[in-house]
């Protein structure tokens, strides 16, 4: 009689072409692409890739003891600090409010002038669906941000969407080869970020109000980071991995 094996374990899937020079990471606050992304732009960096950062906000509703007026520069400033510890050295700020991102097309044409002007090869972004995999609801900024990435790099190459941009200089940009979003349920690629680890730690640890603001609830950075990376990096034979739901434009 044949032993039952059990059901599937985790899928191994393809690993994410990373022959790309320019990227551009899309994401709603400070400390988002910290939570496990920034070991693959440490990967990145470190062979030569150029990887700029563009937040949403300023993450100012982010830390229940500052008002928005005092934990806005501070988080910026944890932001651009952390980093520069994966090899990013510009960041820049779109300004939509903290906690009340509304997806729609002030959202899109920013996302859209900002791939216009940067011109990557590839765009990262945060998760867009409701949930994340082990079932948490997904905050909405992360959402609406998320969604007007995927949008927003489409309208990049279409010169008679947001057609004030070519008045700004900005010429339409279709060479987004594709959209990468991080902490997706529905991953489709692996990035393999052994070795990478120690640098992503320091960066996720560069935001410390804001893991201090969070009290007992605030990760350990090594501890979750490993954790995580470990988690994803088993059902792919390496030590450590990121993984991505690739749309492909």
């Amino acid at each position: 009689m044949a032993t039952p094996s059990g059901p599937p374990g985790p899928p191994r899937l393809p690993a994410l072409p990373e022959d790309f020079e320019r990227v551009l990471c899309v994401v709603a606050h400070p400390d988002d692409m910290e939570y496990g992304a920034a070991a693959a732009v440490a990967k990145w960096t470190s062979r030569g890739a150029s990887v700029t950062y563009l937040l949403a906000t300023r993450g100012e509703a982010g830390i229940d003891s500052l008002t928005p007026a005092e934990a806005g520069p501070l988080r910026e400033q944890e932001e651009r600090d952390g980093a520069a510890l994966v090899g990013v050295a510009t960041v820049e700020f779109l300004g939509h409010p903290d906690g009340a991102v509304e997806y729609g097309l002030p959202l899109r044409r920013d996302i859209a002038a900002a791939v216009r002007r940067h011109r990557p090869d590839v765009v990262v972004g945060m998760n867009h669906h409701e949930r994340f995999g082990g079932g948490f609801t997904n905050q909405a900024d992360h959402r609406a941000v998320g969604l007007a990435t995927l949008d927003g790099t489409k309208d990049a190459g279409n010169r008679w969407i947001f057609t004030d941009l070519l008045d700004e200089g900005l010429e339409p940009w279709s060479g987004v080869r594709f959209v990468a979003m991080a902490s997706s349920p529905l991953a489709t690629h692996f990035v393999d970020v052994t070795g990478h680890m120690d640098r992503a730690v320091a960066s996720l640890r560069a935001h410390a109000a804001y893991l201090d603001g969070l009290g007992d609830a605030a990760p350990d950075p090594q501890e979750f980071l490993t954790w995580i990376a470990a988690g994803a990096g088993e059902p792919q034979g390496v030590e450590a991995a990121v993984l991505f739901e690739v749309f492909d434009l």
